[in-house]
């Protein structure tokens, strides 16, 4: 039996914050879930060399063929996560709690005369206001603890409260201040009773009323000097906020709902689907996409969820549906949801509360996920290895093409137009080789591509280019590449191999990736290569492709965000502010010199005079 674990994550991949994880089979079903306050620290100490191991844990590790986490905001959340996927998933490695009980609430006897807060595991006292459930019976009197020096409340026995009242003499925990109720002789039954609803008003919704009356008293209280009172104010305002921070991941136990937290970059996004039923939750879904450079967050929560709910029965379409952005076509949506599900459906986003929190959770998971899927797809060795031997066989190289340059053409209708260049090399990209293009006069894509290429392949025959530097090092512009990539199809690959050939350089490999179905194409053939959707070949080719279009997209921005400002602050009387506003109204120069006074007057602090004074600045340009 080998020392060490298949599946064991590599170094860095498990993140030191809290969280829950979980070990399962080669069927999927889970072995064991367990909490930590630093995964990392938690879970290295299963992926110690076997001998090492407890008989028990080598059992379950061994019999276990992946591992997962989800990360939550604090030890709390952990442990009620914990709690919750024992309980739904039974897994066979967890011991049950000794006392095998459920875990304990915190309770308002409304139904009292005076009503008082306890700490039960009975859910079915009469008239009763629950709250919970807690992961441990010290999280409760914890909770209580902070809330009665805001909220002073009652807290002694039954017999107590009747002896008090009927002897005149406060109860004892009344007399040590740990019981605010009608028998500390403090309050009335009525004051009292006021004091209970503000207390169960805040714990239902964590009322910031709350926060900002007591905030306002302490100010008043400190500018008439009296410090005590302000001080008084100052402690109840950190134990709400003690309060406040506690888990979101227990809601309403009548609340059912799909909540996803979203991450992306340029190349791809991950998606965190937490399923909260009775207001537990019950599961977490992940799933990683690959997505265009300009696909919007609207757009991606529009495919996601027609991704999660285009097959699913309508028990599995929960009546809330919680997102980070609203779809443009949110009313649609929610209507195709309605008549799959044969009830009403919500979409909405979670702006504050419990339910703020949590999906604070899940994007942080998603990010987690996202950080992730990069650091397995690009820092596996691996993995690069196979994509850079795989593009070797499907391209007919001779050798592995070890360093790989892409150019990308960017245009705005046709103006400012500007050429990117990447360098990948062994499967990394090398950022500090990156370069740029600027070009003065073009007819087309294909026209503008060969420019760019000419000069580029120049400089691998300049002599200038081949002398050391300072160094001892070769300028890194006179390497060439083993191959040359272009983004486009068949015309723009043409156009690559004709300036390939004028710069006699026909030993550099070419191909160019078209996007509509990411087919890979060859100068002078007639069809495609199309490699298979999941191959590290096509992740390699893509990633080149996105990263070139971003390289060019940041430059033209910069640029024409330059150009613009340069132009404007040579208008008499147009300051930073309004000259960012026209920026933002029409986007480049050539926009804004073919509006009108008019059109110009409409923007934001921009007047007729303005206006006239902007167009004829340009018109001399």
């Amino acid at each position: 039996m080998a020392d060490q674990l298949a599946y064991k994550p590599k170094q860095g991949e498990i993140p030191t914050e809290p969280g829950v994880y979980r070990f399962r089979d080669r069927d999927g079903r889970i072995l064991y879930v367990g909490k930590a306050k630093n995964l990392r620290s938690r879970l290295s100490n299963y992926f110690a060399p076997l001998r090492t191991l407890h008989e028990r844990t080598r059992r379950m590790v061994t019999t276990a063929a992946s591992v997962e986490w989800t990360v939550v905001g604090s030890d709390v959340e952990a442990l009620q996560l914990e709690y919750m996927w024992i309980q739904e998933y039974k897994p066979p490695f967890n011991v049950r709690y000794k006392d095998d009980k459920s875990y304990p609430y915190l309770a308002v006897t409304l139904a009292d005369e005076a009503p008082r807060v306890i700490v039960t595991r009975n859910h079915n006292i009469k008239g009763a206001k629950y709250f919970g459930p807690y992961p441990k019976v010290w999280a409760v009197h914890d909770t209580i603890d902070e809330m009665i020096k805001v909220f002073p409340i009652r807290t002694c026995s039954d017999s107590s409260y009747k002896k008090a009242m009927a002897t005149g003499r406060p109860c004892f925990p009344g007399q040590i201040g740990r019981c605010g109720g009608p028998c500390s002789m403090r309050v009335s039954i009525e004051e009292h009773r006021a004091i209970v609803d503000d207390f169960i008003a805040f714990l239902s919704g964590g009322d910031e009323r709350f926060r900002r009356d007591l905030t306002r008293r302490m100010k008043e209280a400190a500018a008439a000097l009296d410090y005590e009172a302000a001080a008084e104010y100052r402690d109840k305002l950190q134990s709400i906020d003690a309060v406040l921070s506690k888990s979101a991941l227990v809601l309403a136990s009548d609340m059912d709902a799909d909540l996803f937290g979203v991450a992306e970059d340029e190349l791809a996004a991950a998606v965190q689907h937490f399923v909260v039923r009775g207001g537990r939750v019950r599961g977490v879904r992940a799933t990683t996409i690959e997505k265009e450079l300009d696909i919007s967050g609207a757009e991606l929560i529009d495919q996601v969820l027609q991704r999660v709910y285009g097959a699913a029965a309508s028990a599995d379409i929960p009546r809330q549906i919680l997102v980070p952005s609203l779809p443009d076509d949110v009313d649609e949506l929610e209507a195709w949801l309605r008549e799959r599900r044969g009830k009403k459906v919500t979409i909405s986003v979670a702006q504050r509360g419990r339910k703020a929190e949590l999906m604070k959770t899940a994007t942080r998971n998603a990010q987690q996920a996202l950080m992730l899927h990069r650091t397995r797809r690009t820092s596996d060795y691996v993995a690069r290895t196979q994509a850079l031997t795989d593009l070797q066989e499907a391209l007919g190289l001779a050798e592995a093409p070890l360093r790989i340059e892409c150019y990308d053409i960017s245009h705005l209708s046709g103006t400012n137009v500007v050429a990117s260049m990447v360098v990948f090399e062994d499967g990394l990209p090398r950022k500090d080789q990156y370069r740029s293009f600027s070009i003065a006069e073009t007819t087309d894509d294909t026209d503008s591509m060969h420019q760019v290429l000419l000069r580029r392949l120049a400089r691998l025959d300049d002599p200038d280019e081949q002398e050391p530097e300072t160094d001892g090092k070769r300028k890194r512009f006179s390497y060439p590449p083993q191959l040359l990539m272009v983004d486009g199809g068949l015309p723009q690959v043409a156009a690559a191999a004709r300036a390939l050939a004028e710069a006699g350089h026909s030993e550099i490999a070419l191909c160019g990736i078209a996007k509509r179905l990411e087919e890979v194409w060859l100068p002078d053939q007639e069809f495609p290569v199309i490699l298979p959707r999941t191959s590290e070949a096509l992740y390699l080719l893509q990633r080149l492709r996105d990263e070139a279009h971003r390289f060019a997209i940041t430059h033209q921005r910069k640029r024409r965000k330059r150009d613009i400002t340069t132009v404007l602050t040579e208008v008499p009387g147009l300051g930073p502010a309004r000259s960012k506003a026209l920026l933002r109204q029409f986007g480049s120069v050539t926009a804004l010199r073919e509006a009108t006074v008019e059109q110009i007057a409409e923007v934001p602090g921009v007047g007729p005079a303005t206006a006239a004074a902007v167009q004829r600045r340009l018109a001399q340009r």
